[in-house]
């Protein structure tokens, strides 16, 4: 039978880390605690590839991460702890613990209900003294993080019933954002605009957006138009600093035309 070329190219990864690990001088001094920056830097590398849908980007990137994981499980083999086939088989029994409903006999038709046992399963195994929200990383980005605190809520059934009821919310934590912005307290005036930033978040997770991807998305959008002001001001012997409002506006509009 041919060989699987997904194994034999696991396995030359595998030696090219003990290669380097043994003969370059930058691998051998890598720890966990040197690699951790780089590894979140690669995984942004991978979140902009994916937003732009460059799939040699992804591709690229995916690599790039991949070394990380690999470089991880050579540290943990050198240490006695774990190697690259623990984290792979670790990984296999996590899976199939978590999707009874592929591997056993428990029912899951949509993807919310997967998700609820996905939740139930982990809180159950790891037995977590945190709790249900637990398993958010404290690292995470707040709008990435707010966005798991809800999905992991509602896994545990603390939700809307209807998920245009969310908009009541969110009409509410405005309210209390434009109340406080008349008492000026900015301590009290942040708390109002998390609350209000959270309350979208949600928004967004009940109507399927991640408002991550829809937040950086309108980034994009902007700094295009926000270039194409400043060139053709350029263009003309300006800056934008020299420019009226009404102007500037103007070439807004031309940059929103033009897209």
């Amino acid at each position: 039978m041919e060989k699987d070329k997904r194994l034999e190219a696991t396995a030359r990864l595998l030696e090219v880390m003990n290669t380097l690990r043994r003969e370059c001088p930058w691998d051998r001094e890598q720890t966990f605690d040197s690699l951790r920056s780089n590894t979140i830097e690669e995984t942004y590398e991978l979140a902009d590839a994916i937003t732009d849908h460059n799939m040699a980007g992804i591709k690229e990137e995916l690599g790039d991460l991949l070394l990380h994981v690999v470089f991880y499980s050579k540290l943990g083999e050198e240490e006695g702890a774990f190697d690259f086939g623990d984290v792979a088989n670790d990984l296999c029994d996590k899976l199939i613990y978590r999707h009874p409903h592929v591997y056993g006999d428990i029912h899951a038709n949509t993807p919310a209900e997967v998700i609820e046992n996905w939740e139930a399963l982990k809180l159950r195994k790891k037995k977590r003294k945190s709790g249900t929200l637990g398993g958010v990383p404290r690292s995470l980005p707040a709008m990435v993080k707010a966005y798991r605190i809800g999905e992991k809520a509602a896994g545990a059934g603390f939700d809307w019933e209807k998920k245009e009821d969310v908009w009541d919310k969110v009409r509410e934590e405005l309210g209390e954002v434009e109340a406080e912005m008349k008492s000026g307290d900015k301590t009290d005036l942040e708390g109002e605009f998390g609350d209000l930033l959270f309350a979208l978040v949600n928004a967004c997770r009940l109507y399927g957006v991640d408002p991550e991807s829809a937040l950086e998305r309108t980034n994009k959008k902007f700094m295009q138009r926000f270039n194409y002001m400043e060139e053709q001001a350029a263009a003309k012997g300006h800056t934008l600093h020299e420019m009226s409002l009404d102007a500037m506006e103007e070439l807004w509009q031309n940059a929103k035309h033009n897209e």
